[in-house]
């Protein structure tokens, strides 16, 4: 089994962690000193304590919302999805947004985020003046249908 080096970069840092056998992520938690209030409609870095370095390059870490502080609270990340590069060893910091109309105060050691460790398919890029036809061909959005 690979192993993902975690460095702790403040003493109040917590290891991420997998709370359920099962789960496909690793938990991340806010390493602040006291709370901080993500008002409606604004967003907030939050840092972790943390940085890791993936075992190859041929992997990324993807940062995800918790779906209970998203659906229970309005609170998910301002990019939708983080991507910590595999030669990035610097302090994951998670950039929460308050989509709610109320308040939300993150606490001290309060699990924000979770990540989720990923393969990457390395490959060149080629310019070309043609591309293979498909039956959807360039129709967008909505294009499919509803059902």
């Amino acid at each position: 089994m690979q192993k993902l080096k975690i460095k702790k970069l403040r003493e109040n840092a917590i290891l991420p962690r997998r709370m359920s056998h099962g789960a496909a992520g690793f938990d991340l938690t806010a390493c602040i000193d006291s709370p901080v209030e993500i008002l409606p409609g604004s967003l907030h870095r939050i840092p972790t304590g943390i940085a890791i370095q993936l075992p190859g390059e041929d992997l990324a870490a993807l940062i995800y919302a918790r779906s209970g502080l998203a659906a229970k609270h309005g609170i998910t990340l301002s990019n939708c999805v983080g991507v910590v590069d595999s030669d990035y060893r610097g302090e994951i910091i998670v950039a929460l947004c308050n989509v709610s109309d109320r308040s939300y105060t993150v606490q001290p050691g309060e699990r924000i985020a979770q990540m989720v460790i990923t393969p990457v398919v390395r490959m060149e890029t080629e310019q070309s003046d043609e591309l293979d036809e498909t039956e959807r061909g360039s129709g967008g959005f909505g294009s499919t249908g509803k059902r």
